[in-house]
């Protein structure tokens, strides 16, 4: 059974063994010998790797529980005599791991040397690499029944260029203004491009479409073109701290508040939080969003509610493509 779940969980027997530190031929012998006894073919083989049969799912779906309710009771034993050990697997994006979560995690490695840690890198509650994690850490507003949902921290989303940029091309005194700038876009996981940005102050709502020479779904490589001077960007304050420190990022429109500044999310199956590992896990995690928090100035602290975007969770082009950006368009305008 514990072979079965990790085969299902990599996708894979070559995956599996490695996650187990066996052979690969022992993995696939002994899945087929379940398959055997249970008279049911749990995977489809073919060259791209595994894929769970109709009764390969509903079977994953019995197993994983009773697995870590085995793996609960182990370590509940082990608990009084040994300190808290296994491997927590967290999935969340490169930009949190990178740059919230891996500076912090030698402190804790520190205090808990037993406990190994795989990051997985997804971005979304429903990428079929989710279910393989027992913490998620995740922006936006995640939905999924029957996980455990907790807010860890609040976003500012910031426009950024580099000083050369503003020094060059001038800084906009309002948010219309940066139509007329060179915007690098980011592009989610959807497929859509983040054109639409939408400021409010002192309860005046102000957005504008822009557009600019690059679009990326890969954060890094925006972030290294704004730092070279070749446009502007809207970046989580969190995630672009040492920029900032550095001087080598300068935020505009400070002044004005953005609208829909995406949370950052703690997710894992109720269950998972009898483990040790998982437990002092999600208490560092706590723990270290708050810090970050309470490190942020009080001239970038997100005072709005951090609303879902109309953009979110459809697929369009363009956010500014979107019905809802075009008639908020036309009644600012009427």
């Amino acid at each position: 059974m514990e072979y079965f779940v990790a085969a299902a969980n990599e996708r894979s027997f070559t995956g599996a063994a490695r996650a187990l530190n066996v052979s690969v031929p022992a993995v696939a012998r002994l899945v087929g010998a379940l398959e055997q006894r249970l008279g049911v073919a749990l995977f489809e083989r073919t060259v791209q790797g595994l894929t769970l049969t109709a009764d390969g799912v509903n079977y994953l779906a019995v197993c994983r529980p009773l697995m870590e309710q085995l793996d609960a009771a182990d370590e509940a034993l082990r608990g009084g005599a040994l300190r808290p050990r296994g491997t927590l697997v967290l999935g969340t994006s490169p930009i949190l791991s990178q740059h919230s979560i891996l500076p912090a995690l030698p402190a804790f490695h520190a205090r808990h040397p037993d406990i190994h840690i795989d990051i997985r890198n997804i971005d979304r509650v429903t990428a079929p690499e989710a279910s393989t994690a027992e913490v998620l850490v995740l922006y936006g507003w995640p939905k999924q029944p029957g996980m455990v949902h907790r807010h860890l921290a609040d976003t500012r989303l910031l426009i950024c260029a580099a000083p050369q940029y503003w020094e060059k091309h001038g800084v906009p005194v309002s948010p219309r203004d940066l139509a007329q700038h060179q915007c690098l876009l980011f592009r989610d996981h959807e497929g859509t491009v983040i054109d639409y940005w939408e400021h409010e102050r002192d309860g005046q709502v102000e957005a504008v479409a822009v557009n600019g020479w690059l679009v990326s779904s890969h954060r890094d490589v925006i972030l290294d073109a704004v730092i070279a001077g070749q446009g502007v960007a809207r970046f989580t304050d969190l995630s672009i701290r040492d920029p900032l420190r550095m001087g080598l990022l300068v935020p505009v429109l400070t002044d004005w508040q953005t609208r829909q500044s995406p949370p950052i999310n703690l997710l894992y199956r109720s269950n998972q939080r009898r483990l040790p590992r998982v437990r002092l896990f999600i208490e560092f995690l706590t723990d270290l969003f708050q810090r970050l928090e309470d490190e942020r100035g009080p001239e970038l602290a997100q005072q709005l509610a951090a609303e879902e975007p109309h953009w979110y969770r459809r697929r369009h082009s363009r956010a500014s493509a979107t019905p809802a950006a075009a008639a908020r368009r036309a009644s600012r305008a009427g």
